[in-house]
């Protein structure tokens, strides 16, 4: 049993900031792979970054750069810091959880994860 509660979403201006923050809760296991992911209103879910339990990080090419993920074993926590916030970043923002071992490439596909937060919203205004 997996359980992600994400937190930290709101409205900002253009360039600003804000860090997301996901609390995992997990039976037994050490979760593999953790992602954030996005969908703005109308639109296909993405990729926006994912860490694996080794530390490898990889990022969509439209936040590279701008955002950082990170997570805290300890606190059992996912964080993403998203800087120089642009409005085409507004979007529902989640995290994702899936124990499995899978490329970097596959890590940013919303299809390979099984395990899902509620969602936090994010909106960034002109």
């Amino acid at each position: 049993q997996v359980q992600l509660v994400e937190s930290g979403g709101g409205s900002v201006q253009a360039g600003g900031s804000l860090r997301l923050s996901c609390a995992v809760s997990a039976d037994g296991y050490s979760i593999y792979w953790m992602g954030w992911f996005r969908q703005p209103p109308g639109k296909e879910r993405e990729g926006v970054a994912a860490i694996n339990s080794m530390g490898v990080i990889t990022y969509a090419d439209s936040v590279n750069g701008r955002f950082t993920i990170s997570r805290d074993s300890a606190k059992n926590t996912l964080y993403l810091q998203m800087n120089s916030l642009k409005p085409e970043d507004t979007a529902m923002y989640y995290c994702a959880a899936e124990w499995g071992t899978m490329s970097s490439v596959r890590a940013l596909k919303y299809y390979e994860y099984r395990y899902w937060g509620q969602g936090t919203q994010v909106t960034v205004s002109s």
